[in-house]
């Protein structure tokens, strides 16, 4: 209420012509049409104020209608009446005006006004907040940037993160979120599907398809920048799949008329952890320090071990026959000295003290395979915050 306050003033301070006027020589009841008029210039100011606060009110309704529609609907006090359509450049200062108050305020329908995109804020977090995963790190800012500073896009952008629970993954995907929308996950243009949680049952398979698209096409009718998580991506029933491809597959852009909507989708999954562990394990052993591995190492093996899982329907569904998948994520199998930082930044996130020591005994409680070499975290970083609780006075 403040803020509408405040918003009402200014529009009273800069929104009214100067030149609206009152009538002039108007006389009060009884007075004399010839008898001098007692203060005339009072009289004028009074006039042009009580005009300025009315047009002030017609201002101050047809902006808080651009911003808050529902409230516009439900206003039971009448516009006053002024006897002249609202000028030119008072609707240019209107639009000027909400423009600026939507880059603070969620005032339109779609959310689309709290779309940031914030890539350097993106590339910050991913450097500082994301420990061991280097590949990942590039990948997914080149990826992403690169999509939605295209001036019109083919298709919508499908990432898909593979590796062992813990490494990331959910970690990544949030932190994208909260860069691309000042409200995150809480975003109108965000939806996020867990395939145990959201689709548990295959007899109901028809109900989640169609309660599925219809949440998709809604938040693309509203949002011209929208994002799908599927978290667990390996567990969706392959109708679900199928029902993902039209959303996926390449379309004309349009050269004329409205830009056409982007979307991204991200896929998160266990599936292919094993063989990433296996190369990179390897490739340590065979001498070459973690941030040598490069995607030349891990793009064909991944991709054969996701096709060839005989207990997932994504590795064989049409998404990746049809090459509808653009990029593929390892995330790598975290080591102490990583798990060690994670310890450090859940101390951090709830402003608690920590000493090294604490982080030492709390990094070795975790499990690390295998069994000779003890070098990879079974959990990754997962049950820190847990641990952190044993460790507090």
């Amino acid at each position: 209420m403040f803020f509408r306050g405040a918003l009402w003033m200014l529009l009273l301070l800069l929104l009214c012509p100067s030149g609206a006027q009152g009538h002039r020589g108007a006389t009060s009841p009884g007075q004399e049409d010839d008898e001098p008029t007692p203060w005339p210039n009072v009289q004028r100011l009074q006039e042009q104020l009580r005009t300025a606060g009315a047009l002030s009110k017609r201002y101050w309704v047809l902006f808080s209608c651009t911003l808050w529609p529902d409230h516009c609907e439900d206003q039971d006090t009448p516009v006053p009446p002024l006897g002249w359509s609202l000028p030119l450049w008072g609707r240019r200062s209107l639009d000027m005006l909400a423009a600026w108050f939507c880059r603070f305020q969620d005032c339109c329908s779609g959310g689309d006004c709290r779309i940031s995109n914030n890539f350097t804020g993106l590339e910050s977090d991913l450097s500082v907040r994301l420990h061991g995963q280097h590949l990942a790190s590039k990948l997914v800012l080149r990826a992403v940037k690169g999509y939605l500073e295209k001036p019109q896009v083919g298709k919508a952008l499908a990432l898909s993160f593979h590796g062992w629970s813990g490494t990331g993954k959910n970690f990544v995907a949030r932190m994208l979120v909260d860069n691309l929308y000042r409200d995150g996950m809480r975003s109108d243009c965000v939806k996020m599907f867990i395939s145990t949680f959201h689709f548990p049952h295959s007899k109901y398979v028809d109900v989640y398809k169609e309660e599925l698209q219809r949440q998709m096409q809604e938040t693309q009718r509203r949002c011209h920048q929208s994002t799908f998580i599927f978290d667990e991506a390996e567990k969706l029933h392959p109708e679900l799949l199928e029902l993902l491809e039209p959303y996926l597959e390449p379309r004309s852009p349009k050269v004329h008329g409205a830009e056409a909507p982007r979307a991204i989708f991200l896929f998160l999954s266990n599936l292919g952890g094993s063989v990433i562990n296996e190369v990179v394990l390897g490739l340590l052993k065979a001498g070459l320090s973690r941030e040598e591995i490069t995607m030349q190492h891990l793009e064909m093996p991944l991709q054969a071990e996701i096709m060839e899982s005989a207990d997932s329907s994504f590795g064989s569904s049409h998404l990746l026959k049809e090459h509808l998948i653009d990029l593929f994520i390892p995330f790598l199998p975290l080591e102490y000295r990583h798990v060690r930082l994670c310890v450090r930044d859940a101390f951090l996130g709830q402003d608690l003290p920590y000493t090294e020591e604490a982080l030492d005994e709390i990094a070795k409680m975790m499990t690390y395979v295998p069994e000779g070499e003890r070098l990879f975290s079974s959990q990754g970083c997962k049950s820190i915050s847990q641990r952190i609780n044993l460790f507090l006075p």
